[in-house]
């Protein structure tokens, strides 16, 4: 296993493909693995500078001629819920979360599917199987867990959303959620990381990780509703979202 640093870390590029958020753009990332006792610093350092993890591996956007991804996290301390998510919050208040080790399961997997087939018809992610879903989860070299939200009003407490989270430094970075779609009412994407703000809060921490914002997509416009913002700016570092 190699004893990875961030001085022999070797950085690859993909080749052009179809921007999945902006019409006629074309995107690249830059990547690495993430191996060895070293991983869990590297991830860090890298997601100080606009990386995101993928299973074992790590990335950012590097496409010519566009910056329009932009990696954002919230500042926990600094956010307050508008009344619009205080209703979010009282309507989920029947709703309990539990923090579990990254282990696929079954009935996660039943929910992932019935999450994708609703949200994501025809997207690449509806070819995974049990298998690819379980590399999703458990193939992290970093410390990673899955909260688990319950519907604590129902019989048998059915599991009604998922999100795979990396326990980071001075946060939590929310990797993927996926949610019951017959519960569109609720808002359980905006509940979920509403919890995230609320859990990073309780553990003393700084920061959610919301991976990227693209300015003009409306598939990402929701990121913008969770401030305080901070977005990462190569060599000035992260700024405020009103400032840039």
């Amino acid at each position: 296993m190699t004893d990875q640093s961030p001085e022999n870390t070797q950085l690859f590029l993909t080749a052009p493909m179809p921007c999945p958020y902006l019409p006629g753009k074309q995107e690249r990332k830059l990547f690495t693995h993430l191996t060895g006792r070293r991983a869990a610093g590297l991830h860090y350092l890298l997601s100080q500078n606009g990386f995101r993890r993928s299973q074992n591996l790590i990335y950012r956007p590097a496409c010519e001629g566009c910056a329009a991804c932009q990696s954002v996290r919230i500042v926990a301390a600094g956010f307050a819920p508008s009344a619009r998510f205080r209703r979010v919050g009282k309507l989920n208040s029947d709703i309990v979360s539990t923090v579990v080790a990254a282990k696929a399961t079954t009935e996660q997997f039943a929910l992932f599917r019935r999450y994708l087939d609703a949200r994501h018809a025809g997207g690449g992610m509806t070819q995974m199987n049990f298998v690819d879903y379980e590399y999703m989860v458990e193939d992290t070299p970093v410390r990673s867990v899955l909260v688990e939200y319950r519907l604590n009003s129902a019989p048998g407490r059915p599991l009604i959303a998922v999100a795979l989270t990396d326990v980071m430094p001075d946060g939590l970075s929310m990797v993927y959620s996926f949610y019951d779609p017959e519960l569109s009412r609720r808002g359980l994407g905006n509940f979920l990381i509403l919890d995230h703000i609320e859990q990073v809060k309780q553990a003393g921490l700084d920061y959610v990780y919301l991976g990227y914002w693209v300015k003009g997509s409306d598939k990402m416009a929701y990121k913008a509703q969770f401030g305080p913002l901070e977005v990462q700016k190569g060599p000035l570092g992260w700024r405020p979202m009103d400032l840039v």
